[in-house]
C-alpha cells in the first residue's frame, strides 16, 4: 500500500484562492499542514526533511522565496520552485527569460538613474509605462504620456527608499482593445485564459476588472506554454496583450496567481487541477516538474 504524500500549504493571509484549495485537499483525504509564513522559524543547523511536497501561496515574495530555498535545501519538493518564484517575482528578470526563449514582449527599456530613463522612454516613445521590477496587483505601475509626467513619476521613484525603485523598468504603451488576457498554464498545457475588460488602462480584477471565458487554443495557448517554459514552469498564469491589429505579447508570469474569478466564467475547476498537479510533484526528483497531472 503506498503511504500518503506529506503535504503542506505555506501562507499566512488565507484569501478565497487558499480557502478553495485547502478544502479542495480536504475533500480528497489528503492530510496537510498549513505553514503559517508569520510564524514559522527554520533552524539552519537541523536539517529535517518532514514533508514531500510544499505548496507555496504566500503574498509575500520574500517570505516565500527564502522558505522555499530552505526548503529545497532539505529535500522538500516546492510547488513553485524556488528558482520560478525568483524569476516570476522579477519582472526584469521574466523579461530577460522570455525573450531568450524567443517569447514575443513589447519594446521594454531598462535604466538605473532619472537621466537616463528619460532618455530611454525618449527612444521607446510616448505613451509609455513605467513599472515596478517587483509589486502585484497593478500597483505603482504608471502610464506617462510624454515628458513632465515622466519626469514627475521618476522623482517620487528616485526617493522611496527601496533600491529596486531605482531600477527603471520602462515599456511601451500597447493600445489594447480594452482587454488583456490571462492564461492558466499547469504544466505545459494551458489550462484555460480569461480576458480582463476595464475602462481604466489597467484591466487586473484586483483593480476591478471583469472577466469573461477566452479560447485557450491556437497561437494563445501555445505562447502561454512558451512563456511558462521560459520561466522554470509549474503552477503559472501568463498575462498576455493584443494590439489593435490582433498581435500577442506577454507582459508577466505569475507564480502565486488568483483564480477566484476565473472559475465560472471558463467553467474549469481551477483549483482541483492546481491540486492534481500538487500531488504529482511528491512523486517527482527534487528540482524536477511533471506534466502527468495536466495530461
Amino acid at each position: 500500500m503506498t503511504s500518503q504524500p506529506r503535504i503542506a500549504v505555506l501562507c499566512s493571509r488565507i484569501r478565497v484562492e487558499e480557502k478553495l484549495l485547502l478544502q479542495e485537499l480536504e475533500r480528497r483525504g489528503v492530510a496537510f499542514d498549513r505553514l503559517d509564513d508569520s510564524k514559522v522559524r527554520f533552524r539552519l543547523d537541523e536539517p529535517e526533511h518532514i514533508y514531500d511536497v510544499v505548496y507555496d501561496r504566500s503574498v509575500s515574495f520574500g517570505r516565500s522565496l527564502y522558505a522555499l530555498r530552505i526548503l529545497e535545501g532539505r529535500g522538500v519538493q516546492c510547488v513553485n520552485r524556488a528558482d520560478v518564484v525568483q524569476m516570476c517575482g522579477d519582472k526584469l528578470a521574466t523579461h530577460v527569460a522570455l525573450v531568450g526563449a524567443g517569447v514575443p514582449c513589447p519594446r521594454t527599456a531598462v535604466a538605473f538613474t532619472p537621466a537616463a530613463a528619460l532618455e530611454a522612454l525618449e527612444d521607446l516613445g510616448y505613451p509609455a509605462v513605467i513599472k515596478p521590477v517587483v509589486g502585484s496587483w497593478g500597483r505603482l505601475i504608471a502610464r506617462v504620456n510624454d515628458v513632465d509626467a515622466a519626469e514627475a513619476v521618476l522623482e517620487d521613484r528616485a526617493v522611496l527608499g527601496s533600491w529596486q525603485q531605482q531600477v527603471y523598468y520602462l515599456q511601451e504603451f500597447v493600445d489594447k482593445p480594452g482587454r488583456d488576457i490571462r492564461v492558466f498554464v499547469v504544466g505545459d498545457v494551458p489550462l484555460c485564459a480569461i480576458y480582463r475588460r476595464s475602462a481604466h488602462w489597467i484591466t487586473n480584477t484586483a483593480r476591478g476588472g471583469e472577466a469573461s471565458a477566452c479560447p485557450v487554443d491556437g497561437d494563445l495557448g501555445a505562447m502561454a506554454a512558451s512563456a511558462a517554459r521560459a520561466v522554470g514552469g509549474g503552477l503559472l498564469a501568463v498575462d498576455l496583450v493584443e494590439d489593435r491589429a490582433g498581435a500577442l505579447s506577454v507582459i508577466e508570469v505569475n507564480h502565486t496567481m488568483e483564480f477566484r474569478n476565473s472559475i465560472e466564467p471558463t467553467g474549469v475547476d481551477i483549483p482541483a487541477r492546481m491540486i492534481d498537479w500538487v500531488l504529482a510533484q511528491a512523486e517527482s526528483p527534487l528540482g524536477t516538474s511533471t506534466t502527468e497531472a495536466a495530461t
